[in-house]
């Protein structure tokens, strides 16, 4: 498995929602701070997106995606001199259950996506290093995302049996999608995990992290990986991907370990062999530094 369809795997959605907002003007809806990310696109018309933070608004058009991976409080406006209204006011559709909600009677700009929690406890991995805003926008990436749009918007708009399940997978693969177009904008500025697993260096040494976490990984292996310096390779990981690889390793075994507490019976000793630690007390030690409880603790809790 590539090491984003891992993550992705293991910081999966354990509750997501998708749904639609059908706005008339003029409108100007806040939204409030939310855990987890939001992903949506603009099926037609126009509006302005204002993030809390983000250093300017973005004037959103019909075929445009918006990720808003930070959980900040936004609002969506046809025009930003709109008082805003919050948008628990507004009724006629509940997106929990891949509805749409009606706002000032609709016909002017219509919106579809979904929001994600997370269920893995560092989705910072993923999301951490990504701006307030991303925003997809080229043919190109319009293009990339037209099909799973118009399929959403018909589940939504034309509602059948088995509807809200397609809707949420087809919310979850914007996503995805929206997520590959983002790191497809190869540039030396952009920084952030999904950055550095495209780079042709540390995505090779990424690679074998993901593919082997057990083994006793070296600076100088990955480095060597990589077709680097040792030095040169340690700055670079440490600058894209934003925590030095090693304790990159750690984390991310530490990830797995969670995953293999809350979803199997396996003995902590076998989860700690499987993971590269042959002393079940040095990855006790380690997964409380990392997570804040022991292992069985958190077994526990994921479990109640």
């Amino acid at each position: 498995m590539d090491p984003l369809s891992e993550v992705l795997s293991l910081l999966r959605p354990h509750t997501y929602t998708c749904g639609g907002f059908d706005k008339g003007g003029p409108f100007s809806v806040r939204f409030p701070q939310y855990e987890g990310v939001k992903c949506y696109a603009v099926v037609s018309g126009a509006q302005w997106l204002e993030v809390e933070g983000a250093p300017v608004p973005v004037h959103l058009h019909a075929g445009d995606c918006f990720l808003l991976p930070r959980g900040r409080p936004f609002r969506l406006a046809s025009d930003l001199g709109v008082p805003s209204v919050d948008a628990s006011v507004f009724r006629g559709g509940d997106t929990r259950n891949g509805e749409i909600r009606i706002i000032n009677g609709g016909g002017d700009c219509f919106t579809v996506g979904g929001h994600f929690l997370l269920a893995g406890s560092y989705a910072d991995i993923l999301f951490g290093l990504l701006p307030p805003i991303v925003h997809l926008r080229s043919e190109v990436d319009r293009a990339a995302m037209r099909w799973s749009l118009e399929w959403l918007m018909q589940e939504l708009r034309y509602p059948q049996p088995g509807s809200v399940l397609i809707a949420q997978q087809l919310a979850y693969s914007m996503l995805v999608q929206a997520l590959r177009l983002h790191v497809s904008k190869r540039s030396e500025e952009n920084v952030g995990w999904l950055f550095a697993l495209c780079d042709d260096q540390l995505g090779r040494a990424l690679h074998a992290l993901h593919e082997d976490p057990s083994h006793p990984w070296t600076l100088q292996e990955l480095a060597h990986l990589a077709g680097m310096s040792r030095s040169n390779f340690a700055q670079k990981f440490r600058h894209k991907v934003g925590r030095p690889a090693m304790e990159y390793l750690i984390h991310w075994r530490m990830l797995k370990a969670a995953d293999m507490l809350a979803t199997t019976s396996n003995p902590v000793g076998e989860i700690a062999q499987s993971i590269g630690y042959e002393s079940e007390s040095a990855f006790s030690a380690a997964f409380k530094r990392v997570l804040g409880y022991s292992p069985r603790q958190y077994a526990r809790n994921q479990k109640m």
